[in-house]
């Protein structure tokens, strides 16, 4: 036990570390009933001037995926879920390797609702704020430039679009995606916790609300990102 406590505080800090170990424990003595849950939202800034991070590829190319495209079919996701979330406009860029299948980003304009708790994030400036979420790389792509091809494909096509942010939430007990986007150049905006057990849903947030109860979804937060009249530096 002080072997796990040691190794998690190590790699989230203190506070991180102690509700990661708390949420394994309620989990494990619930049965899975009870989770803990704690999210910073980021902002990544789009640059007007796009530069690539990646060279061209022969091999590997990233595409916009519409709603009855063949490739959906490889998709790691319920046909359901993916049917929710292009019914709700939401974009999907895919990248193909040689033909197959290597990950998806996917990002949304207006609101999204948070698929893991019962929340919805609204963005009050949803002309140059966009939400990305869901972004995956098969494991046989991982260790190559997919992620980064996946980026400069979404950045070149949300720049053309006048988008000046990318939000999105990352769970801050994932070391590997918190220095993944760090690399990105994000900015922690706030933070959320969100203590679950059974149909009770406790939310702590470091913004408006601050504090909310729900049932079963009925009740749920609605937390609203602005990012009116800041800057890429302004945020940092």
């Amino acid at each position: 036990m002080f072997s796990s406590l040691k190794s998690a505080i190590g790699d989230l800090g203190f506070i991180n570390g102690m509700l990661y170990l708390l949420g394994r424990v309620m989990q494990a003595l619930s049965g899975g009933r009870s989770r803990l849950i704690r999210y910073h939202i980021v902002a990544q800034p789009v640059s007007r001037e796009f530069v690539p991070v990646c060279r061209p590829s022969a091999t590997e190319k990233v595409i916009e995926i519409a709603a009855h495209a063949a490739i959906i079919e490889a998709f790691p996701r319920p046909p359901e879920v993916l049917k929710y979330r292009f019914a709700r406009g939401h974009v999907c860029l895919a990248a193909v390797n040689k033909g197959v299948f290597a990950g998806f980003l996917w990002y949304a304009r207006d609101h999204y609702e948070e698929d893991e708790v019962h929340c919805r994030f609204v963005l009050s400036e949803p002309d140059s704020t966009v939400w990305d979420y869901d972004v995956h790389v098969e494991p046989r792509f991982r260790m190559g430039r997919t992620f980064a091809r996946l980026w400069d494909a979404a950045n070149e096509r949300l720049a053309a679009l006048g988008v000046d942010w990318s939000c999105s939430r990352i769970s801050a007990f994932n070391r590997q995606s918190l220095q993944s986007h760090r690399r990105l150049g994000i900015s922690v905006l706030e933070t959320l916790t969100f203590i679950c057990i059974g149909s009770l849903q406790v939310a702590l947030m470091s913004c408006k609300p601050f504090i909310n109860f729900s049932w079963n979804g009925a009740g749920r937060p609605s937390v609203r990102i602005s990012l009116r009249g800041q800057g890429p530096e302004s945020l940092r």
